[in-house]
Protein backbone atom coordinates (compact mmCIF):
# COMPACT_ATOMS: atom_id res chain seq x y z
CA UNK A 1 0.00 0.00 0.00
CA UNK A 2 1.16 3.27 -1.06
CA UNK A 3 2.04 5.83 1.74
CA UNK A 4 1.47 9.41 1.19
CA UNK A 5 1.95 12.23 3.15
CA UNK A 6 -0.22 15.35 2.69
CA UNK A 7 -0.28 18.64 4.34
CA UNK A 8 -2.80 18.72 7.06
CA UNK A 9 -3.43 22.51 7.24
CA UNK A 10 -1.62 25.83 5.33
CA UNK A 11 -2.19 27.08 1.64
CA UNK A 12 -1.15 23.51 0.11
CA UNK A 13 -3.72 21.72 2.49
CA UNK A 14 -6.83 22.62 0.20
CA UNK A 15 -5.62 22.62 -3.23
CA UNK A 16 -3.81 19.10 -2.94
CA UNK A 17 -6.88 17.73 -1.28
CA UNK A 18 -8.72 18.65 -4.05
CA UNK A 19 -6.40 17.47 -6.94
CA UNK A 20 -6.17 13.92 -5.24
CA UNK A 21 -9.86 14.43 -5.12
CA UNK A 22 -10.28 14.98 -8.78
CA UNK A 23 -7.15 12.41 -9.53
CA UNK A 24 -9.91 9.43 -7.63
CA UNK A 25 -8.84 8.87 -4.63
CA UNK A 26 -10.38 8.93 -1.31
CA UNK A 27 -9.37 11.83 1.01
CA UNK A 28 -10.52 12.65 5.04
CA UNK A 29 -14.03 13.15 5.99
CA UNK A 30 -13.16 14.04 9.36
CA UNK A 31 -10.27 17.02 9.41
CA UNK A 32 -8.83 15.39 12.90
CA UNK A 33 -8.35 12.26 11.09
CA UNK A 34 -4.66 11.53 10.97
CA UNK A 35 -4.65 9.04 8.38
CA UNK A 36 -7.00 7.40 6.05
CA UNK A 37 -6.70 3.82 3.70
CA UNK A 38 -7.70 3.98 0.36
CA UNK A 39 -8.40 0.76 -0.01
CA UNK A 40 -9.78 0.84 -3.90
CA UNK A 41 -6.53 2.63 -4.92
CA UNK A 42 -3.89 0.90 -2.62
CA UNK A 43 -3.03 4.27 -1.02
CA UNK A 44 -3.09 5.50 2.88
CA UNK A 45 -2.74 9.15 3.47
CA UNK A 46 -1.18 10.76 6.47
CA UNK A 47 -1.87 14.10 7.06
CA UNK A 48 1.13 16.17 8.81
CA UNK A 49 2.48 19.32 8.90
CA UNK A 50 4.01 21.05 5.74
CA UNK A 51 7.53 21.28 7.38
CA UNK A 52 7.31 17.80 8.27
CA UNK A 53 6.47 15.92 5.00
CA UNK A 54 10.01 16.22 3.65
CA UNK A 55 11.88 14.21 6.94
CA UNK A 56 9.15 11.73 6.62
CA UNK A 57 9.56 11.13 2.84
CA UNK A 58 13.04 11.66 3.17
CA UNK A 59 13.88 9.23 6.05
CA UNK A 60 11.46 6.36 4.11
CA UNK A 61 8.83 6.12 7.02
CA UNK A 62 6.17 7.41 3.89
CA UNK A 63 6.63 6.38 0.30
CA UNK A 64 5.53 9.71 -1.10
CA UNK A 65 4.65 13.52 -0.32
CA UNK A 66 3.19 16.96 -1.25
CA UNK A 67 5.25 19.89 -0.13
CA UNK A 68 6.22 23.03 -1.11
CA UNK A 69 9.78 23.46 -2.76
CA UNK A 70 10.67 25.53 -0.48
CA UNK A 71 10.28 23.13 2.29
CA UNK A 72 11.93 20.48 0.80
CA UNK A 73 14.92 23.07 0.09
CA UNK A 74 14.82 23.81 3.81
CA UNK A 75 14.49 20.56 5.19
CA UNK A 76 17.81 18.89 3.40
CA UNK A 77 15.91 15.59 3.66
CA UNK A 78 17.12 12.98 1.11
CA UNK A 79 13.80 13.18 -0.52
CA UNK A 80 13.95 14.77 -4.06
CA UNK A 81 11.29 16.75 -6.52
CA UNK A 82 9.74 14.56 -9.07
CA UNK A 83 6.70 16.50 -10.40
CA UNK A 84 5.88 20.09 -10.34
CA UNK A 85 2.33 20.95 -8.75
CA UNK A 86 1.25 24.05 -10.21
CA UNK A 87 -0.06 25.50 -6.89
CA UNK A 88 1.20 27.64 -3.73
CA UNK A 89 3.50 30.02 -5.94
CA UNK A 90 6.21 31.97 -3.79
CA UNK A 91 9.23 33.95 -4.36
CA UNK A 92 11.79 34.58 -1.66
CA UNK A 93 13.57 37.60 -1.76
CA UNK A 94 15.92 39.81 0.85
CA UNK A 95 14.53 43.25 2.34
CA UNK A 96 15.76 45.89 4.84
CA UNK A 97 15.02 49.05 5.28
CA UNK A 98 15.07 51.61 2.94
CA UNK A 99 18.86 52.03 1.17
CA UNK A 100 20.40 49.83 3.84
CA UNK A 101 21.48 47.55 1.12
CA UNK A 102 21.56 47.54 -2.67
CA UNK A 103 23.57 44.25 -3.66
CA UNK A 104 23.88 40.93 -1.87
CA UNK A 105 27.60 41.44 -0.88
CA UNK A 106 26.39 44.04 1.02
CA UNK A 107 24.88 41.67 3.43
CA UNK A 108 28.42 40.14 4.24
CA UNK A 109 28.78 39.59 8.21
CA UNK A 110 25.39 40.74 8.47
CA UNK A 111 22.24 39.19 10.57
CA UNK A 112 19.88 38.28 8.11
CA UNK A 113 16.33 37.17 10.24
CA UNK A 114 14.47 34.13 7.87
CA UNK A 115 12.06 31.39 8.78
CA UNK A 116 13.69 29.12 6.42
CA UNK A 117 17.36 28.88 7.93
CA UNK A 118 18.62 26.02 5.68
CA UNK A 119 17.24 27.45 2.53
CA UNK A 120 18.53 30.90 3.06
CA UNK A 121 22.19 29.48 4.88
CA UNK A 122 22.84 27.22 1.69
CA UNK A 123 21.57 29.94 -1.11
CA UNK A 124 24.26 32.80 0.44
CA UNK A 125 26.91 30.49 1.29
CA UNK A 126 26.51 29.24 -2.94
CA UNK A 127 26.73 32.94 -3.64
CA UNK A 128 30.04 33.71 -1.40
CA UNK A 129 27.97 35.83 1.63
CA UNK A 130 28.80 34.91 5.57
CA UNK A 131 26.18 36.14 7.24
CA UNK A 132 24.32 35.10 10.79
CA UNK A 133 21.41 33.32 10.46
CA UNK A 134 18.56 34.43 12.79
CA UNK A 135 16.10 31.43 12.69
CA UNK A 136 12.20 33.09 13.57
CA UNK A 137 9.35 30.65 13.53
CA UNK A 138 7.16 33.94 12.05
CA UNK A 139 6.83 37.42 11.65
CA UNK A 140 9.78 37.57 10.29
CA UNK A 141 9.15 41.22 9.27
CA UNK A 142 9.22 43.13 12.41
CA UNK A 143 13.08 41.55 12.97
CA UNK A 144 14.63 44.96 11.40
CA UNK A 145 12.24 46.91 13.26
CA UNK A 146 13.15 45.07 16.55
CA UNK A 147 16.81 45.07 16.06
CA UNK A 148 17.08 41.47 15.74
CA UNK A 149 18.12 41.56 12.40
CA UNK A 150 20.27 43.49 9.74
CA UNK A 151 17.77 42.16 6.77
CA UNK A 152 15.34 39.45 6.40
CA UNK A 153 14.40 36.81 4.28
CA UNK A 154 10.97 36.32 3.52
CA UNK A 155 7.89 35.68 1.08
CA UNK A 156 7.00 37.69 -1.41
CA UNK A 157 4.08 38.33 -3.23
CA UNK A 158 3.18 41.98 -3.73
CA UNK A 159 5.72 43.77 -0.95
CA UNK A 160 2.98 45.53 0.84
CA UNK A 161 3.44 42.90 4.15
CA UNK A 162 6.96 44.40 3.85
CA UNK A 163 6.63 47.66 2.52
CA UNK A 164 3.89 48.02 5.79
CA UNK A 165 7.11 47.42 8.25
CA UNK A 166 9.42 49.92 6.26
CA UNK A 167 11.51 47.27 4.24
CA UNK A 168 12.47 47.48 0.71
CA UNK A 169 13.07 44.43 -1.23
CA UNK A 170 17.15 44.05 -2.76
CA UNK A 171 19.09 41.65 -4.24
CA UNK A 172 18.52 38.55 -6.79
CA UNK A 173 15.17 35.89 -5.80
CA UNK A 174 16.43 33.74 -3.58
CA UNK A 175 13.78 30.94 -4.66
CA UNK A 176 10.89 30.57 -7.16
CA UNK A 177 8.64 27.86 -4.61
CA UNK A 178 5.33 26.18 -5.75
CA UNK A 179 4.29 22.75 -4.66
CA UNK A 180 5.54 19.40 -5.32
CA UNK A 181 5.79 15.64 -5.70
CA UNK A 182 8.30 14.55 -3.82
CA UNK A 183 9.77 11.07 -2.78
CA UNK A 184 13.19 9.06 -1.79
CA UNK A 185 12.12 5.80 -3.70
CA UNK A 186 13.38 5.24 -7.36
CA UNK A 187 10.79 3.47 -8.49
CA UNK A 188 7.54 2.46 -7.47
CA UNK A 189 4.54 1.32 -9.26
CA UNK A 190 2.00 2.98 -7.15
CA UNK A 191 4.48 6.73 -7.31
CA UNK A 192 3.86 6.11 -11.22
CA UNK A 193 -0.02 5.54 -10.82
CA UNK A 194 -0.45 8.75 -8.56
CA UNK A 195 2.42 11.07 -10.69
CA UNK A 196 0.47 10.17 -14.23
CA UNK A 197 -2.66 11.02 -12.25
CA UNK A 198 -1.86 14.33 -10.84
CA UNK A 199 -0.47 15.71 -14.25
CA UNK A 200 -3.68 14.53 -15.82
CA UNK A 201 -5.89 16.95 -13.40
CA UNK A 202 -3.41 19.68 -14.36
CA UNK A 203 -3.54 18.86 -17.76
CA UNK A 204 -7.67 18.97 -17.46
CA UNK A 205 -7.60 22.12 -15.66
CA UNK A 206 -5.11 23.93 -18.08
CA UNK A 207 -6.76 22.90 -21.17
CA UNK A 208 -10.06 22.98 -22.95
CA UNK A 209 -11.41 21.17 -25.88
CA UNK A 210 -12.66 22.86 -28.88
CA UNK A 211 -14.92 21.34 -31.47
CA UNK A 212 -15.65 23.95 -34.98
CA UNK A 213 -16.99 22.84 -38.28
CA UNK A 214 -14.70 24.56 -41.05
CA UNK A 215 -15.00 24.87 -44.99
CA UNK A 216 -11.79 22.39 -46.19
CA UNK A 217 -10.93 25.39 -48.40
CA UNK A 218 -10.41 26.99 -44.65
CA UNK A 219 -8.66 24.09 -42.77
CA UNK A 220 -5.05 24.52 -43.26
CA UNK A 221 -5.57 28.33 -41.17
CA UNK A 222 -8.09 26.78 -38.81
CA UNK A 223 -5.58 23.81 -37.63
CA UNK A 224 -2.98 26.56 -37.63
CA UNK A 225 -4.87 28.36 -34.98
CA UNK A 226 -5.38 24.95 -32.81
CA UNK A 227 -2.62 22.77 -33.68
CA UNK A 228 -3.62 20.88 -30.34
CA UNK A 229 -1.24 18.69 -28.34
CA UNK A 230 0.16 16.50 -30.97
CA UNK A 231 -2.52 17.02 -34.03
CA UNK A 232 -5.89 17.77 -34.43
CA UNK A 233 -8.70 15.56 -35.09
CA UNK A 234 -10.62 16.17 -37.92
CA UNK A 235 -13.63 14.30 -39.29
CA UNK A 236 -15.85 14.00 -42.48
CA UNK A 237 -19.24 15.75 -42.31
CA UNK A 238 -22.29 14.69 -44.50
CA UNK A 239 -20.97 18.05 -46.61
CA UNK A 240 -18.03 16.96 -48.36
CA UNK A 241 -17.12 20.74 -48.39
CA UNK A 242 -17.26 20.86 -44.69
CA UNK A 243 -15.12 18.77 -41.50
CA UNK A 244 -15.77 18.60 -38.27
CA UNK A 245 -12.30 19.20 -36.05
CA UNK A 246 -11.48 18.91 -32.48
CA UNK A 247 -8.49 20.04 -30.77
CA UNK A 248 -7.09 20.59 -27.12
CA UNK A 249 -6.31 24.66 -26.31
CA UNK A 250 -5.20 26.29 -23.15
CA UNK A 251 -8.17 27.43 -21.12
CA UNK A 252 -6.33 30.80 -20.56
CA UNK A 253 -6.55 31.50 -24.59
CA UNK A 254 -9.54 30.07 -24.96
CA UNK A 255 -11.74 33.25 -26.27
CA UNK A 256 -8.68 34.51 -28.09
CA UNK A 257 -8.41 31.43 -30.23
CA UNK A 258 -12.46 31.27 -30.85
CA UNK A 259 -12.21 34.97 -32.30
CA UNK A 260 -9.63 33.78 -34.93
CA UNK A 261 -11.31 30.76 -35.75
CA UNK A 262 -14.31 32.24 -36.27
CA UNK A 263 -11.84 35.24 -38.31
CA UNK A 264 -10.86 32.22 -40.74
CA UNK A 265 -14.04 30.83 -41.45
CA UNK A 266 -14.71 28.31 -38.68
CA UNK A 267 -18.68 28.27 -37.45
CA UNK A 268 -20.27 26.00 -34.42
CA UNK A 269 -17.74 26.63 -32.08
CA UNK A 270 -18.03 24.62 -28.80
CA UNK A 271 -15.49 24.00 -26.07
CA UNK A 272 -15.75 21.49 -23.11
CA UNK A 273 -14.25 21.05 -20.12
CA UNK A 274 -12.16 18.39 -19.16
CA UNK A 275 -12.51 16.45 -16.17
CA UNK A 276 -9.75 13.79 -16.32
CA UNK A 277 -6.73 13.40 -18.62
CA UNK A 278 -3.71 11.20 -19.58
CA UNK A 279 -1.85 12.63 -22.02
Amino acid sequence: MLRIAIPNKGSLSETAADMLAEAGYTGRRDPRALSVRDERNDVEFFYLRPRDIATYVGSGALDVGITGRDLLLDSRSAAREITTLDFGASTFRFAAAPGRFSALADLESMRVATSYPALVGDFLARQGVQVTIVSLDGAVESAVKLGVADAVADVVSTGSTLRAQGLDIFGPVILDSTAVLISAKSEMPGITTLQRRLQGVLVARQYVLMDYDVRLEHLEKATAVTPGLESPTISPMQDPEWVAVRAMVPRAETNHVMDALYEVGARAILVSSIHAARI
